[in-house]
């Protein structure tokens, strides 16, 4: 957390409040955390995009700020217990909060992303017309490497962490230790539609907040998707899947907590 759906609502949020203004002072207390930050005060943004779970802000002066949320990093517009960096703009402050700090800022060069080397190998985007099933296939076939830790490898395809690759899966058939190379064409293909329709929905309704503690919008609200989850967090649990009659089971793959069911979801 947050992955591409929490973070693409942060950025369409943000968007209005950061777009043609000037970042007139950021401020914080971490320089190693957040790097060069007096580089962007000044400058006016431009244009604001995501990348995989990158925020990126192209600013005046061929600068870019780029920013990972890391797990729990996010903004608000109001003071917060867990403030790290306030933004100030002409007429109003954001505020970056992040309760575990593990969130990272950079200011650097446009193009410049030797400080953050996964930008220049990250995947395709799942929403976007590059993220093409033969291109996909091809990614899969290249290795032999568990299909979940694939997916959480972000070259196959971008912004994809822990809780949409187990929805992708559940949907999909797909048991999270299937060596990627094994899947046969038609669960390739499923693979891909479902981590198309899981991160348009999951983006539909503002992504998953799973307590008070992790991801919450800008404005404060929740996310919603946690409310269609049918694997991730789900352990013990009949699985929603007409029929199967299984239960959720976790185990861990990559070294991540990972959901599935037995039964709809064989190796």
């Amino acid at each position: 957390m947050p992955e591409l759906p929490e973070v693409e609502t942060t950025r369409r949020i943000l968007e209005p409040h950061l777009l043609g203004r000037t970042l007139v002072r950021l401020t914080h207390s971490d320089p190693a955390r957040y790097q060069h930050t007096a580089l962007a005060e000044g400058r006016r943004v431009l244009s604001t995009r995501r990348r995989g779970k990158f925020i990126l802000l192209e600013l005046e002066g061929e600068t870019e700020a780029i920013i990972h949320l890391g797990m729990t990093g996010g903004f608000r517009f109001a003071p917060h217990r867990h403030t790290r960096l306030q933004v100030e703009l002409e007429g109003e402050t954001l505020y970056y909060t992040d309760p575990r700090r593990f969130g990272k800022w950079w200011v650097v060069p446009k193009g410049d992303y030797r400080a953050i080397p996964l930008l220049t190998r990250m995947g395709p985007e799942p929403l976007s017309a590059a993220f093409t099933l033969p291109a996909f296939q091809q990614a899969l076939g290249r290795t032999g490497r568990r299909i979940k830790e694939v997916l959480l490898g972000q070259e196959a395809v971008a912004g994809v962490g822990n809780i949409y690759a187990d929805e992708a899966l559940w949907l999909s058939r797909i048991h999270p230790e299937r060596p990627a190379n094994t899947l046969e064409a038609g669960e390739a293909k499923r693979l891909h539609k479902a981590i198309q329709q899981v991160m348009a929905q999951a983006v539909q309704v503002g992504g998953s907040t799973l307590s008070d503690a992790t991801y919450q919008q800008p404005n404060g609200e929740p996310g919603y998707f946690q409310l269609q989850h049918h694997a991730y967090d789900r352990t013990g649990q009949p699985c929603d899947r007409r029929g199967c009659g299984g239960r959720i089971l976790k185990t861990v793959v990559g070294g991540r907590g990972t959901h599935f069911c037995p039964v709809c979801q064989r190796v």
